[in-house]
């Protein structure tokens, strides 16, 4: 059963014993040399013999679960050769690279520190992947990737499982790799040595959790730039930090040097890497025109790594910092130049008008400075025509499009790209214009309005009930028995409907107008004791008070 790459671990293959002569070391060297050839294009001899020789070089292998109870070595499903490298003096690499001479080996720090001029980045201490391998029947199964994995972690301390450090030192991996293990044959040099069959070998396989490993920053590879291989190292967390500008005349590839920090006690974190990567990226983006020009556009946007999707409070924030988008003699985009790219929003134009804006748009997006949401098609398309100056044909046959399809896919781009363009233009006018002055503060309302609502509707409620006093209501009461109606209604109903009731008395607390008046002169009476009143005749015949009250009789209408 072909084990899931999650199953499988890495084990240190000891060379001493590799290259001893023993049946199931030749069997693992011959199996080790088999992936080599079967995955690299070049092999000669010179390679078997700097494995077996060179002594900052080790060697790991991926193998599946191992059956203890089996006397037999598990399949080889991937290698991975490292070399030590590093690890240099601060005066010795000033002095390199004031002379312009680069030694022989430590190729990655030499070459990095080269290309941005930096004497401290060759004092880390890193691993150079030299080979990776993978089965040929296990091509695009995982096992490359979960190699890097647990090779990364080894390194990092993760997988590290010693019991104490007396046992690490006792074990025979921990010691520096000599000559031989034998003692005698150790302290001799290379000229003394005798050259005979050695005893006391340590185990060809070891566990990378049983070993100490050595102390380092980062991880890198060096190899010939093409898409798959550069999907790998990019999958894998690897940064690029060097592009060869000529290509090599036995491959036609140009050199790629990745790298990839890891955490270490020496250097805190792993942002140190951050400016390197920000230099490249300009570089290239400059070269790209050139060098570069016959780059596929997929290949282009893997190294140049954009962010194609922003937040909103990363737009936002980009906005308000304004888009610097450079010009060809060095001045920013002029308020001519955003009228252009509107009338072409507006499809008013043809888009050889804003072609010469594009280098500078490319540049903004792929720096980060003009934040826009992007398709991978379209940023492709911007990284072709912006900075590979292909034109829109050429760039339709890389990305398999239809002549229409590539147009329409421009044209989305430059829209999205105008509109942050115009905002961050009114950003800036917004910042020169007066500001307003500051409205009193608001605060909250300590009782809810429904709350408000109710407690005056209580309140009203309450002051028309006091009004309505049942103690008020009593001088409208209306006096009379059943026997009194029926006398005012003489067996018939009245024409004008108003039937007069003799009330029973005065209402309590009613003062009449003319009780009133002799109140002031005390004199006017009628003959019978009564006050003087007018009356007219009704329809029934019946007399009727003139002012309605003062006859000392009720109305009631039928």
């Amino acid at each position: 059963r072909l084990p899931a790459p999650s199953e499988c671990n890495l084990w240190y293959v000891q060379r001493d014993t590799l290259f001893s002569g023993h049946a199931a070391a030749e069997a693992m060297l011959q199996a080790l040399m088999s992936l080599y050839v079967a995955s690299h294009y070049r092999n000669t001899p010179d390679d078997l013999l700097m494995l077996a020789d060179a002594p900052a070089h080790h060697l790991f292998a991926l193998l599946g679960p191992v059956d203890e109870s089996q006397n037999t070595l598990p399949d080889v499903l991937a290698v991975v050769q490292v070399a030590l490298e590093g690890a240099i003096s601060k005066g010795l690499a000033e002095a390199s690279l004031s002379r312009g001479h680069l030694p022989q080996g430590d190729m990655i720090p030499w070459v990095v520190g080269q290309q941005f001029q930096d004497a401290d980045f060759p004092r880390l201490s890193g691993a150079r992947i030299v080979r990776i391998a993978v089965h040929p029947n296990l091509t695009r199964g995982g096992y490359g990737s979960r190699a890097l994995e647990l090779l990364q972690r080894y390194y990092e301390g993760e997988l590290a499982d010693l019991g104490s450090d007396e046992d690490d030192e006792a074990t025979p991996s921990a010691a520096p790799s000599g000559p031989s293990a034998n003692g005698a044959a150790g302290k001799a040099g290379l000229q003394e040595e005798v050259v005979r069959p050695r005893t006391g070998l340590p185990p060809l396989l070891q566990l990378v959790s049983e070993r100490r490993a050595e102390e380092l920053q980062y991880l890198g590879a060096s190899f010939g730039l093409t898409q798959p291989l550069l999907n790998f190292w990019r999958r894998g967390g690897y940064q690029p930090l060097y592009l060869r500008q000529t290509a090599s005349d036995v491959t036609g590839e140009h050199t790629c040097i990745v790298v990839k920090p890891l955490r270490s006690a020496e250097v805190a974190g792993t942002q140190w890497l951050e400016p390197f990567v920000a230099d490249f990226r300009v570089r290239l983006m400059a070269l790209l025109p050139s060098a570069f020009r016959h780059f596929s556009p997929v290949v282009a946007l893997t190294l140049l790594e954009p962010k194609l999707q922003y937040s909103q409070a990363e737009i936002a924030a980009g906005v308000e910092a304004g888009a610097v988008v450079g010009r060809a003699d060095g001045t920013g985009i002029t308020p001519h130049d955003l009228r252009r790219l509107q009338a072409y929003s507006n499809s008013l134009v043809d888009f050889h008008m804003v072609l010469d804006l594009l280098p500078g748009l490319a540049g903004a997006f792929f720096s980060r400075r003009l934040p826009a949401n992007l398709t991978y098609g379209q940023a492709a398309l911007l990284a072709g025509v912006g900075l590979q100056r292909m034109s829109l044909n050429d760039m339709g046959s890389h990305l398999n499009l239809a002549p229409p399809q590539t147009k329409a896919l421009f044209d989305k781009m430059m829209r999205r790209l105008y509109d942050q363009l115009r905002a961050a233009a009114e950003a800036v006018v917004a910042r020169t214009l007066p500001v307003p002055s500051s409205a009193p503060a608001l605060a909250p309302h300590a009782q809810d309005l429904d709350e408000e609502l109710d407690e005056a509707a209580q309140a009203v409620r309450a002051q028309m009930q006091a009004q309505l006093d049942p103690e008020d209501l009593k001088q409208f009461a209306i006096r009379g028995e059943e026997a009194d109606f029926e006398d005012a209604l003489g067996g018939r109903t009245p024409a004008s409907g108003i039937v007069n009731v003799k009330s029973s008395g005065k209402p309590a607390g009613a003062v009449s107008a003319a009780e009133e008046s002799g109140k002031k002169d005390g004199k006017r009476k009628g003959k019978d004791g009564k006050k003087d009143q007018l009356y007219k005749r009704s329809g029934g015949g019946k007399r009727q008070s003139r002012d309605g009250g003062g006859s000392g009789k009720k109305r009631h209408k039928q």
